[in-house]
């Protein structure tokens, strides 16, 4: 990579409070991330997947280390020295969280056109037509019917409320998008379009996402590099394909015998 890293993870730990001794949910993980980059983190379930992106997305306070952002203006920036208001314009900004549960990510009881243009309101636009236009440019962009942009998300599939919940998110063209399970939950043959869809906005948006996943062929599918972890420890890391074809962590090489690879 030669341009500058995007996102930089360094030592960052987290403990959950009220354990015992602290219990680590997290332990030293570093990691950084390029411009048009898709990183995967993969593992079990309580392997410290979640914890990780949730630490990074500013959403939970790590207990050690640190995590670095480059803004659109080139200053880099201290997400958890950030202000909670400085981490929410960030969120609605830059960045995009596509939740693992649609209904987290969406607004339930206000239309999908609002769901969609409630981020552009955020950065300021107020023109309701153009408003409306682009919610509804945006919903066939992601497969779904732009004759229902004013039924609520309650009226939708699982799989159309998480294209939706793209469409929200990727509206105001953020740099960076986090994923936590994007397709957990969905029948086969809905993960498999979701998939599709994500692949190609990824790559024309030019996006860079970090995505996490229990499901190696998704990681196989949209990631250029692959994460391992394991008890809150990234154990490998590398060029997906060379993780999965030829794994060199004893964990890793477990965990990918236990699947059969698309």
């Amino acid at each position: 990579m030669t341009a500058p890293a995007l996102l930089r993870v360094d030592a960052l730990g987290h403990r959950f409070a009220g354990t015992p001794g602290g219990r680590a949910a997290v332990q030293a993980a570093s990691l950084e991330l390029f411009p048009g980059e898709v990183v995967a983190i993969v593992g079990e379930s309580g392997s410290g997947k979640s914890t990780l992106l949730n630490c990074i997305a500013g959403r939970l306070v790590p207990t050690e280390g640190c995590v670095h952002y480059r803004a659109g203006d080139g200053r880099w920036l201290d997400v958890h020295a950030l202000s909670e208001r400085e981490r929410r314009v960030l969120a609605r900004t830059e960045w995009g969280f596509v939740e693992q549960s649609a209904d987290l990510g969406l607004r339930m009881d206000v239309s999908a056109g609002a769901n969609i243009g409630e981020r552009l309101m955020g950065q300021g636009q107020r023109h309701y037509g153009l408003l409306r236009e682009t919610a509804g440019a945006w919903m066939r962009r992601v497969e779904l019917d732009g004759s229902r942009i004013d039924d609520t998300p309650r009226a939708y599939s699982g799989g159309m409320r998480q294209r939706l919940q793209i469409a929200r998110n990727l509206v105001t063209r953020p740099r960076l998008v986090l994923m936590d399970e994007p397709t957990s939950g969905l029948d086969v043959s809905v993960q498999a379009r979701l998939l599709d869809l994500i692949r190609m906005l990824v790559a024309r948006l030019h996006l860079s996402a970090l995505i996490v996943t229990h499901d190696l062929g998704v990681a196989r599918l949209l990631a250029h590099r692959t994460l391992v972890m394991r008890e809150g420890r990234i154990v490998e890391q590398g060029l997906t394909d060379r993780v999965f074809d030829d794994p060199q962590h004893a964990y890793t090489q477990l965990l990918v015998s236990s699947v059969v690879m698309p």
